[in-house]
Order: C-alpha cells, then sequence, then structure tokens
C-alpha cells in the first residue's frame, strides 16, 4: 500500500491493474497538490476478490472517508467495492483499447438503485475530477481543505484570464 503523506490517508484510491496507474496517478498527483492524505493500491474485483472486500469493509476504521476507485473494461472494482462498504465510492472509468473506455463508463455508471457510484470521466480528466469532489467531500468535516479547493479553482481562472487568446500566452 502506497501512502503519500505521513498523516493518515483520508482518501485510498484503488484500482483493478497495475495498468490502471497511468490514469489513477492523475488523482493521486490532484490530492497530493491539494495536502490531502491518501493511499494507494492495487485491488482487483477478479482476481483478488477477498482482498477487495477486506479493503472496503474496513476502510473507515483505518481512516478512509472516500474511495476512488478507478477500473477498463468490465470495470466491477468501483460497484463491488461500493457493495461492501457505506463510504462514497467515485469511480472514474479507466479508458481501455477495446471500446476506448465507453465499456468502463457504462459499467460503472449503470449500478443498480440502492448501490451507488459517483461516476466520474472516462480517463485523466475523470481522475482528476475525482480527486476533487473527495477532497469537496472531506472538506465537510475537514474545513481546512476547502482553501485549498478555492485556490486551485481561482488558479484555474487565473490560468484561462491570462490567456484569452487561442495559441497566445500571456
Amino acid at each position: 500500500m502506497t501512502t503519500a503523506h505521513a498523516s493518515q490517508p483520508l482518501v485510498g484510491i484503488i484500482m483493478g491493474s497495475q495498468s490502471d496507474w497511468a490514469t489513477m496517478q492523475h488523482a493521486a498527483d490532484t490530492l497530493q497538490a491539494l495536502g490531502v492524505p491518501f493511499e494507494a493500491e492495487v485491488v482487483s474485483a477478479h482476481r483478488t476478490p477477498d482482498k477487495l472486500f477486506r479493503y472496503a469493509e474496513t476502510a473507515r476504521e483505518r481512516g478512509i472517508a472516500v474511495i476512488i476507485a478507478g477500473a477498463g473494461g468490465a470495470a466491477h472494482l468501483p460497484g463491488m467495492c461500493a457493495s461492501k462498504t457505506s463510504l462514497p465510492v467515485l469511480g472514474v472509468p479507466v479508458q481501455s483499447q477495446a471500446l476506448n473506455g465507453l465499456d468502463s463508463l457504462l459499467s460503472i455508471v449503470q449500478m443498480p438503485a440502492g448501490v451507488p457510484v459517483g461516476t466520474l470521466a472516462i480517463g485523466k480528466a475523470g481522475a482528476v475530477n475525482a480527486a476533487l469532489l473527495a477532497t469537496q467531500i472531506i472538506a465537510g468535516a475537514h474545513p481546512r481543505f476547502v482553501e485549498a479547493i478555492e485556490t486551485f479553482r481561482q488558479q484555474q481562472t487565473e490560468k484561462v484570464l491570462a490567456s484569452p487568446v487561442p495559441g497566445v500566452q500571456a
């Protein structure tokens, strides 16, 4: 298990395979930039189901407040994780070779009523937004992260205003 900060992780990032890290690293990088402590680990719904169940069932008692689950293809990881915890689970569809991530998106977003998974965009944008959304969720109980989110948004605004003409950097 990789832990980004010395303090207690508040967000868990899980993914179905090592290859998913190329996408999920964007969630980790965003959380790190916001100062949010997190852990990251490969937890496969299909190859290590017992590990997945243990992870989901013990996350709250370990201090995790939100789980970001990235998966490609059949993409059962976010839904199976959500079925074993009452914590918010944010699903990130990883872009697949077969259907360019559409299969992953549909697999994650089509959860039955009663087992919610907040589903984000396919790929990097989804991973970044999952980290931002996780930070907004934990900011209710940890107000120190409100400033980090507001600063991030202000920096985005300033970046756009600094270069209003396409192709011309100010």
